[in-house]
């Protein structure tokens, strides 16, 4: 069953080169060693960046949401962003991609001397990997929407696990979904340590009610940069929006839903927890704001373009 990452096959992609280390290497060679951190501890960051008409979407903000990653994990990559994003076009140039690609920008602390947690314990070179393939989403999914249920395991404070960190272990995250794969959810949807409604496990989530969109107040979501834009667009636009603290009935009782993310951008709910939502998909304030949204990657494609 298809959630919000499902994508469309592309045979383009068996043949593009990923960076490894400064290497750019064929799909089959691109490796990391069984000793590195990332693979066995999960120790690392990445992001996932948009190549839309020429354009990186959104760039400063990925680059600002990674070093402050780098950041918190105390991991020195050696490199500026200037310097990132030049190998990143780099590889785009090498693979000839100019539009409609998926980005996954990963950093872990790379090889350990041995297999422990101590972040001291490594040999001073982190591992840089990025991937560019051709993937848009799924045409279904626009259609069809989402199916959520709510799952019993709940987003975490920044005290214990920080949800804004982009962190390579996800199994927090993969568990939630597990747990509710077998009642037909696409995607879990997560609830806060105080029972509000927080995020789904991969996207942030959005829902109009009597006449608002309504989301998390944001203290326990992802720090998505897609959701940043849609509340931006809402206030740049008239569109009422509320960020609070809500129970899950306010969610099942909504008119329309949708979740945000990098690589589906707006993507419309079909039903929570088993009840279908009564607006057709996408409902009218979802069309509305993926139109917006739209509008302003082309906007931001052709800036980018420009510098």
């Amino acid at each position: 069953m298809p959630g919000s990452q499902d994508f469309a096959a592309d045979p383009r992609n068996a043949d593009l080169l990923i960076y490894v280390n400064g290497a750019l290497v064929p799909r089959d060679a691109a490796k990391v060693s069984v000793f590195d951190a990332g693979f066995v501890l999960g120790d690392g960051v990445w992001e996932g960046i948009r190549l839309h008409k020429g354009g990186l979407l959104f760039l400063n903000a990925h680059l600002d949401r990674l070093w402050w990653g780098l950041d918190t994990i105390a991991l020195d990559i050696g490199l500026s962003r200037q310097d990132l994003t030049a190998e990143i076009r780099r590889l785009l140039a090498a693979n000839r991609m100019e539009h409609g690609a998926h980005l996954r920008l990963m950093v872990t602390r790379g090889e350990k001397a041995a297999v422990n947690q101590d972040p001291r314990n490594w040999l001073g070179r982190p591992t840089i990997v990025i991937t560019a393939e051709y993937k848009e989403p799924s045409p279904q999914i626009a259609t069809r929407g989402l199916s959520l249920v709510t799952s019993k395991v709940r987003c975490t404070p920044r005290e214990m696990f920080d949800m804004r960190l982009n962190s390579h272990s996800r199994l927090m995250l993969i568990t939630a979904l597990i747990d509710v794969v077998d009642k037909g959810a696409d995607e879990a949807l997560m609830l806060d340590p105080d029972g509000h409604v927080s995020s789904c496990n991969a996207t942030n989530l959005f829902w109009v009610r009597k006449g608002e969109v309504r989301t998390s107040r944001g203290a326990y979501c992802f720090n998505g940069v897609t959701r940043a834009n849609v509340i931006d667009l809402c206030r740049d636009h008239g569109i009422p929006i509320r960020p609070g603290d809500f129970p899950i009935e306010d969610v099942r009782a909504a008119d329309e839903a949708f979740v945000t993310g990098t690589f589906g951008g707006l993507t419309p709910v079909r039903e929570v927890d088993g009840r279908l939502l009564p607006e057709a998909l996408p409902g009218p304030t979802t069309r509305r704001l993926k139109a917006l949204y739209e509008a302003l990657k082309d906007a931001d494609a052709a800036r980018a373009a420009r510098s």
